[in-house]
C-alpha cells in the first residue's frame, strides 16, 4: 500500500511538471504532437529510474561516507550525463530498433531538470532504494502523463480558430497553466 500511495502521490498530486515546475523546457518544446510525447515520455521513464538508482547508491556509499554531500548537485549531473551517454552507445550497438525510437530523445533527457530534480528529492526524503525507484517511475509516468495530455490539447488547439496574438508560445502558456490548476485540484489527496 505504501508503494502505491508512493506513485499516486508523484503522478498525480506531487506531478513533477505541474507542480513542482521542473522539466518544463521538454514539456513545451516536445509537446506538439501525441507520438513525440508518447516517445520522449517511454525515454524519461528508462532514464529517470536508472539515474535514481546509481545517484541513490552513489550517495549513500560515496558522498556521505566520505561527508562530501556538498558535491552532490555536481556529481548527480556528470553521473546523469555519463549514464544517458552510455544507454546511448549500448542501445545503437543492441537494439537498434529501440535506439532509433528513443535516440531522438535521449539527448534531450541530459538537460532535463526533473531527472536532476528527482535524483536530488528523493536523498531529502529519506527514501530506500526501493521507495526511491518506485518514487522516481512514478514522477516519469506522471511527467509522461501531463506531456501526453497537453500534446494532445496543442493538436486539438491547431485545428481551433485562435486570435493571432494568442497562436503558439501565448496560447501554450495559458494552457500549461489551466492544467496545472487542474492537477492542483489533487493536492491534499495525499501528501
Amino acid at each position: 500500500m505504501e508503494y502505491l500511495i508512493i506513485i499516486i502521490g508523484a503522478i498525480l498530486v506531487n506531478n513533477v511538471v505541474l507542480v513542482q515546475f521542473l522539466g518544463i523546457c521538454p514539456f513545451l518544446g516536445v509537446s506538439n504532437k501525441v507520438s513525440t510525447a508518447l516517445g520522449m515520455a517511454a525515454a524519461v521513464v528508462f532514464v529517470m529510474a536508472l539515474a535514481t538508482t546509481v545517484t541513490f547508491l552513489l550517495q549513500i556509499m560515496v558522498l556521505v561516507p566520505l561527508k562530501i554531500e556538498f558535491l552532490q548537485t555536481l556529481v548527480f549531473i556528470l553521473v546523469i550525463a555519463a549514464l544517458v551517454q552510455m544507454v546511448e552507445l549500448i542501445l545503437k550497438k543492441v537494439s537498434q530498433p529501440l535506439y532509433q525510437a528513443l535516440g531522438v530523445y535521449l539527448p534531450l533527457i541530459t538537460t532535463n531538470c526533473a531527472i536532476l530534480g528527482v535524483a536530488v528529492l528523493v536523498t531529502r526524503q529519506g527514501y530506500t532504494l526501493l521507495q526511491s525507484v518506485t518514487y522516481a517511475v512514478g514522477i516519469a509516468i506522471g511527467f509522461g502523463f501531463a506531456l501526453t495530455i497537453f500534446a494532445g490539447i496543442r493538436e486539438q488547439m491547431d485545428l481551433q480558430d485562435i486570435p493571432e496574438a494568442m497562436k503558439g508560445a501565448p496560447i501554450a502558456l495559458v494552457t500549461a497553466g489551466l492544467l496545472s490548476l487542474a492537477f492542483m485540484g489533487f493536492s491534499g489527496m495525499i501528501k
